[in-house]
């Protein structure tokens, strides 16, 4: 696999880094909950990237049966314009987005393990749907034609990358508990003022690199 396409898939792992959802959640454990606070976060995010873990595998072994009639028949003038095409279309799309007040991130009915598991869970089977950065490293995984033992590792740290930013935050409160009120609250509002923003951004940067690959830029 080319050095291109891994920086690719790790700019958009970096994209998934900024879930609203994930970053909601912590930060809202990490200020409501009065204890066990560790393993009720580990708890949601393994859930949560083994759900896309998960997810990357059948992916990755159902889609070599879709994209490979389709990878046959595209010649790689035709593989750029359809990736032009798709770009601009999200390029576009991303200032289309309508903004709209939220009601905060998602928040779980208990601080249980159990309950942390169920939100975990839940919150994935609810985004995966508007997952694109994910989707478009599948795309370029698939279309790389890896072998099981190669692309396997590189959305196991797609993954964890996913989940990196929930991992500092946790560690911080860990380590100077009694100065990260402040700034979890400030990240709490940010996260808090529009879900539809976080879509518009992440719509735009994939449009952007599906254009500068397909050469447009």
């Amino acid at each position: 696999m080319s050095t291109e396409s891994l920086l690719l898939i790790g700019g958009l792992a970096i994209l998934d880094m900024f879930s609203p959802a994930i970053i909601g959640v912590t930060v809202y454990v990490l200020l409501v909950a009065k204890k066990q606070q560790s393993r009720l976060l580990l708890a949601y995010l393994t859930t949560v990237a083994l759900f896309y873990f998960c997810t990357g595998i059948f992916l990755m072994l159902g889609l070599d049966v879709v994209f490979d009639p389709i990878a046959n028949a595209l010649n790689s003038h035709s593989a750029r314009l359809v990736m032009t095409i798709v770009g601009a279309i999200l390029f576009i799309g991303s200032w289309l987005v309508p903004k709209k007040k939220t009601s905060g991130s998602p928040k779980p009915k208990s601080f249980s393990i159990e309950a942390m598991i169920a939100l975990g869970f839940t919150t994935s089977l609810l985004e995966v749907a508007t997952a694109l950065p994910y989707f478009a490293t599948i795309g370029i995984l698939t279309s790389n034609h890896l072998a099981f033992y190669e692309w396997l590792p590189i959305i196991a740290g797609y993954n964890l990358i996913m989940i990196t930013p929930a991992i500092i935050l946790l560690g911080l409160h860990i380590l100077f508990r009694r100065f990260m009120t402040t700034p979890l609250r400030k990240i709490q509002a940010l996260f808090d003022k529009s879900t539809s923003s976080a879509l518009s951004w992440v719509m735009f940067l994939v449009g952007l690199i599906l254009l500068m690959n397909g050469g447009m830029i």
